[in-house]
C-alpha cells in the first residue's frame, strides 16, 4: 500500500478524449488493466466518443453556472486574493455496483454501530478501558474528551446520529476506511447539488443508466433527528440547525439542509435558556426547542461550560442538555471517537462490542507516542504520511513523497515535542476516476465519504460526496487545499 508503481504494460490511448489518460499503479474506476472499460462504466465510455469536446465544455460551464446561481461555495482562510470560492466540480460520475455498494452500506453499518457502543461505553462504564482494549491513557489524552459528558443519559445512547467516514480503494479495488467524521461532518450538501446538476447536463445519459436515488436523504435526517426528541416532546419536536454564522465555511450547507428539512436556521443569539429549557425567539414569541442540529464545535457551544470567551453558543445550554430537556445531533464529546490515534483501535473496538470481524478494514497506522514507532516513522518520513490527530480539512499534514527537507525537518521537531498529537500512514496510492480536464479525460485521484444516519435505524442513502485531487499528481482531495467533487451513482445492479 505504500508504493506508487507503474503496472508492467502500461496502458496508452490514442481515441480522443482519452489521449491525455493514463494508467499507472493506481486501481482505475474506469478501465480495467488491459484497457478495456469496466462494465458500469461502458455506456459513459461510449457517450464520451460520441460527443465532441465542445459538447462537453458547453455542459461543464453548464454545471459551473448552475453552482454559480445556487451560490454554492465553500471557503479558504488565509487566502488574500478572497476566501469565498465556487466549489469545483467536474462533469463525469463516479460510478459503483450495487455488490460494491452492499459491502459498503453493511460495512459503515457495522462501524457506527459499534462507535456508538464504544462513546457510550468511555463516558459511563469504562468497561473497553478497564480491559485494556483500548488505552485509558489515549482517551483521556485526547483533547475532544470531555470529562463533562460522563454519566449523562443520551437519547437511545446515540451519541453519533450524523457521520460521514471517508473511504479509499485499496490496489485491489476493494474499500477501507481511511477516517471518520464524527463531530459535526460537512459536505452533503454538495452531494445532493452535484445531483441536481447532474440531472441537468447528462439527463438522457443518467435516466437510462439505473442510477439509486438519494433525493430521500433530506427527509431521511429529520426523520433521524425527530428520533432524538425528548420522550416528552416527541409528538411534534420542534428543531432547529445551529449554525456558527455566515461566516463559517460551510454556511451555504447550513441554510441548504435547513431548507430542505423545513426547520429554522439559528445562531446562538436566537437561543436563549430559561430553567434548563432552550428556547428560540420569533416574532411571535419564545418557542420551545427540542433538538438541535448543532454545525458548532463543543467548545463554542456553551460558553458557560466550554469556552467562556465564545460568542456562538448558547449560555446555559449545555445545563439544558444534562437535564434531557433538549437533544443533540451529534452529542457532546463525540470527537475522542474520531482522533486518529483512536481510530487504530476501531476494529478492536469492533470486535469487542459485536464480536465480529471488521467488514471495511482499516489503513495501517503507526501511534507516535510508542518509541519504536515514532523512530521507525521518523526515518521514513519521506515515504509516509503525517497527520495531526485532532486537525480536518487536509490541514496538519505531511504527504512525504510530496514534500521538502524543510518540511520534513519542521514535522520531525513537531513529532517530537508533542507524539501524541500525530500519526503516520503508508502513503496511499488512492484509486483514480476519469475527470473532464481542459477538454480532455484525464485520471485524477479520489476518495469517497457517504454519509450514515443513525436513529431508530441505520440509514444510507446509496452513494455519497466522491471528492478529488484536481491537480495532476496530487493526493490531497480536500477543497480547502485544491480539491473539488463529482457526482457518485450506486447502480441497482
Amino acid at each position: 500500500m505504500t508504493a506508487v508503481s507503474s503496472p508492467p504494460n502500461p496502458v496508452t490511448f490514442t481515441t480522443p478524449p482519452f489521449t491525455q489518460y493514463q494508467l499507472d499503479g493506481a486501481y482505475d474506476e474506469l478501465f480495467e488493466d488491459n484497457g478495456l472499460p469496466r462494465g458500469q462504466y461502458q455506456a459513459l465510455y461510449n457517450r464520451l466518443l460520441e460527443l465532441p469536446p465542445e459538447e462537453l465544455h458547453r455542459r461543464q460551464q453548464a454545471a459551473d453556472v448552475s453552482f454559480l446561481h445556487q451560490g454554492i461555495t465553500f471557503t479558504v482562510y488565509g487566502r488574500e486574493e478572497g476566501t469565498e470560492r465556487i466549489f469545483p466540480y467536474d462533469l463525469l460520475p463516479r460510478i459503483l455496483t450495487n455488490a460494491e455498494w452492499k459491502t459498503v452500506e453493511k460495512g459503515l453499518t457495522q462501524r457506527i454501530t459499534a462507535l456508538n457502543k464504544f462513546l457510550r461505553d468511555v463516558y459511563h462504564d469504562g468497561q473497553i478501558l478497564a480491559d485494556g482494549v483500548v488505552p485509558k491513557d489515549l482517551v483521556y489524552s485526547c483533547k475532544h474528551y470531555r470529562r463533562e459528558m460522563r454519566g449523562i443519559q443520551v437519547p437511545r445512547d446515540i451519541y453519533v446520529s450524523v457521520v460521514g467516514t471517508d473511504l479509499v480503494r485499496l490496489d485491489d479495488g476493494s474499500f477501507a476506511v481511511l477516517e471518520d467524521n464524527l463531530r459535526v461532518p460537512s459536505g452533503v450538501s454538495y452531494m445532493l447539488a452535484n445531483r441536481q446538476v447532474m440531472k441537468r447536463v447528462f439527463p438522457h445519459l443518467f435516466g437510462n443508466y439505473g442510477v439509486r436515488s438519494i433525493d430521500h436523504y433530506g427527509q431521511a435526517i429529520l426523520s433521524t433527528l425527530r428520533s432524538l426528541a425528548p420522550v416528552n416532546r416527541s409528538a411534534d419536536p420542534t428543531i432547529v440547525l445551529l449554525t456558527p454564522g455566515v461566516y463559517n465555511s460551510a454556511y451555504f450547507e447550513h441554510t441548504f439542509l435547513a431548507q430542505l428539512m423545513g426547520i429554522e436556521l439559528v445562531e446562538g443569539r436566537d437561543l436563549l435558556v430559561h430553567n434548563n429549557v432552550v428556547y428560540m425567539r420569533t416574532t411571535a414569541g419564545l418557542r420551545q426547542v427540542d433538538v438541535i442540529y448543532r454545525r458548532i464545535d463543543d467548545d463554542f457551544i456553551d460558553p458557560l461550560a466550554f469556552r467562556p470567551d465564545s460568542i456562538l453558543g448558547v449560555p446555559g445550554l449545555f445545563n439544558a442538555y444534562r437535564a434531557g430537556n433538549v437533544a443533540l445531533g451529534n452529542a457532546i464529546g463525540t470527537g475522542v471517537a474520531d482522533d486518529k490515534a483512536i481510530y487504530a483501535y476501531v476494529p478492536a473496538i469492533i470486535r469487542y462490542y459485536l464480536n465480529e470481524d471488521p467488514i471495511l478494514p482499516n489503513v495501517e497506522t503507526y501511534l507516535l507516542d510508542d518509541k519504536a514507532q515514532r523512530n521507525y516513522v521518523i526515518d521514513r518520513l519521506d515515504q509516509l504520511v503525517v497527520k495531526a490527530v485532532g486537525e480536518s480539512g487536509g490541514y496538519g499534514m505531511l504527504i512525504g513523497p510530496h514534500s521538502t527537507a524543510a518540511e520534513r525537518e519542521k514535522f520531525k521537531e513537531l513529532i517530537q515535542a508533542n507524539p501524541r498529537n500525530y500519526i503516520a500512514q503508508p502513503t496511499l496510492n488512492l484509486s483514480r476516476a476519469p475527470c473532464f480536464i481542459n477538454g480532455q479525460v484525464e485520471a485524477r485521484h479520489v476518495d469517497l465519504r457517504p454519509y450514515i444516519l443513525y436513529g431508530k435505524r441505520v440509514t444510507i442513502v446509496p452513494g455519497g460526496l466522491t471528492r478529488v485531487a484536481l491537480k495532476r499528481g496530487s493526493l490531497v482531495v480536500n477543497s480547502s487545499q485544491g480539491g473539488g467533487s463529482k457526482d457518485t451513482w450506486v447502480l441497482y445492479e
